[in-house]
């Protein structure tokens, strides 16, 4: 629906307002004192001067006659809009109708001497506003043509009085009084209200440009916030979230609408929020923090910001939080401290076994010796016994030094990663390890997975994690080995449901020496890491005590390029060290 259309139609609602305000109390009044007057007199029988006057000459059916015209005139203008809402023609139609019907109540209500001739002036005002000043000074020509036609032909007695006149002393000096300013009037309101409807006018479509400016700052405004990677939630004065992006939502794992009116200290410990909140900071600059928040079963760690949150007139608002996950630069930090502390291992380790590997092979070899010429009592022999044990499992620790130590040329080929997981898993069911309240579960899907990696040190991968799974049941348990392939990588799955680990030793888990069984060197874990490492790869641990273990190696399917080097001489599949 178009302006002009809506604005005839309330054009048409008020004038029907209009005219039955002016019949109502005419047809009451009418009503009420009919019965004390004689059939066919008037309501006021002597003509009175002013308003009094006119209306008393105002005869009822010539009143009604108006009103019905009116009516009618309206249900054709409604017609018409229905037929034409755009057509500008429609608007002229009404102006010269109640021009007409405005003339004609003037007639009936006294001429020179009539009130209602003021109407004329709401024509013109109302033309102007809707079709500016040509068609105002089009209306008010028109309207004052009616008008002057109007009172000469009274004047000149061309047509009957309808109401009350002026005396015939004064007629002359009032025409022509009322002609000058009817017609000053009529074009005074024309180019006024013309003025004023387009001052109006401009004012309207500057209004709604800056609103249309406001609402695209609005929209480049939330499109900046919501597009930002960064997460940004704003607080009121007392903490409670009034807003989040779309980032923080991610990175916080639950919805703005979740959120919003909920303290700020579910996310940030009291005391650090108070802290936070409560430390004055120079103006632009953010207090800096990090916090460690639980997500469902994960921990995520988040770096944050907090700054005072202000109005343009610098009056606190509440706070900006803008946070970061850095669980992965976490991780990231985690694996190179990780890796500092096994190269200064591996340095180590080598040197020891240097050092005392010559000695030990002198004195291994000494006590085969002694033991071999049968010499000595009983007593002596179990000592040379132990002796021989202990300077060989010194030996084997020594071997697995080397191991993680000395690394050498990949031995990278293609091979069934799914098979060689098949075939371990079924040498590992049929192994003393596996007691009778074990059960081993193999999940493989697809069964054959091709992939290019060293094949020795994957079984080495897996019976390290299998065996450390078992000795964490040693009463029985559930052991399932999972493997599937993922996005460019293959991922083998170990869990157990033995007795888990506490956050201190899983944090401690790859380091060099760390045992947590009695049996073991603690290189073992150490050596699957750096095997993974090596390839390119990466491993996750998910373990809580209490509740299990698992451990996800991922292995790239294809050969990287990355220059790597693997441990010497490995032994054979599924003679790795243990943790």
């Amino acid at each position: 629906m178009s302006s002009l259309t809506r604005q005839l139609q309330w054009l048409i609602a008020i004038r029907l307002v209009v005219v039955t305000s002016i019949v109502l109390p005419y047809f009451l009044l009418d009503t009420l004192t009919a019965p004390e007057l004689a059939p066919g007199v008037d309501l006021v029988a002597a003509p009175g001067p002013g308003q009094e006057a006119a209306v008393a000459g105002v005869r009822s059916s010539v009143l009604y006659r108006l009103a019905g015209l009116t009516y009618l005139a309206s249900l054709l203008y409604i017609i018409l809009l229905r037929l034409r809402p755009r057509d500008p023609l429609i608007a002229y139609v009404q102006f010269f109708g109640d021009l007409l019907l405005i003339t004609g109540l003037v007639y009936f209500t006294g001429g020179i001497t009539s009130p209602f001739s003021l109407f004329y002036l709401v024509v013109i005002a109302i033309a102007s506003t809707l079709l500016r000043r040509q068609a105002g000074f089009t209306v008010a020509t028109l309207a004052y043509l009616l008008y002057a036609s109007l009172l000469l032909a009274l004047y000149f007695q061309w047509i009957t009085p309808g109401g009350v006149t002026a005396e015939p002393g004064d007629a002359l000096f009032r025409l022509l009084y009322n002609l000058a300013v009817n017609f000053f009037a009529f074009y005074a309101v024309a180019v006024l209200t013309s003025v004023l409807a387009g001052r109006a006018t401009r004012a309207e479509r500057e209004l709604e440009a800056k609103r249309e400016d406001l609402a695209d700052l609005q929209v480049l405004h939330r499109d900046i916030i919501q597009s930002i990677s960064s997460g940004l939630a704003t607080t009121d004065p007392g903490g409670r979230i009034t807003s989040l992006n779309r980032a923080g939502e991610e990175i916080l794992g639950a919805s703005e609408t979740e959120l919003l009116g909920r303290p700020i200290q579910e996310l940030v410990e009291p005391e650090r929020w108070e802290r936070l909140r409560s430390t004055p900071a120079q103006p632009g600059e953010a207090h800096r923090s990090e916090v460690e928040l639980s997500r469902g079963d994960d921990t995520v760690y988040l770096g944050l910001s907090v700054s005072s949150l202000t109005d343009a007139s610098g009056t606190h608002r509440g706070y900006n939080v803008v946070f970061q996950d850095l669980t992965r630069w976490h991780r990231l930090e985690q694996e190179v401290r990780m890796k500092d502390r096994m190269a200064a291992v591996g340095e180590l380790a080598a040197g020891i076994a240097h050092e005392i590997g010559n000695p030990l092979a002198a004195i291994s070899g000494s006590v085969q010796m002694l033991a071999a010429t049968g010499g000595g009592d009983e007593s002596q022999q179990k000592l040379l016994a132990i002796l021989l044990k202990e300077s060989q499992r010194l030996d084997r620790t020594i071997k697995g030094f080397l191991r993680f130590a000395r690394p050498r040329e990949r031995a990278a080929a293609e091979f069934d990663v799914a098979r060689l997981l098949a075939e371990n898993f079924e040498l590992l069911r049929n192994s003393d390890e596996v007691g009778p309240g074990h059960e081993l579960v193999l999940e493989l899907d697809p069964p054959s997975v091709p992939i290019v990696a060293d094949r020795d040190q994957v079984s080495q991968i897996f019976w390290n994690l299998a065996r450390n799974a078992l000795k964490a049941m040693p009463h029985g348990g559930v052991l399932r080995v999972s493997g599937a392939p993922g996005p460019g990588v293959y991922r083998l799955r170990v869990h157990d449901t033995g007795r888990g680990m506490p956050a201190a030793q899983r944090s401690n888990l790859f380091h060099p020496f760390q045992t947590f069984f009695d049996t073991g060197t603690g290189i073992g874990m150490a050596i699957v890491y750096r095997i993974v490492q090596e390839h390119g790869g990466r491993i996750e641990v998910d373990s809580a005590e209490g509740a299990g273990t698992t451990i996800l190696v991922e292995l790239p399917r294809t050969a990287s390029g990355v220059a790597v080097a693997f441990q010497e001489a490995a032994p054979e599949a599924g003679a790795g060290e243990p943790r």
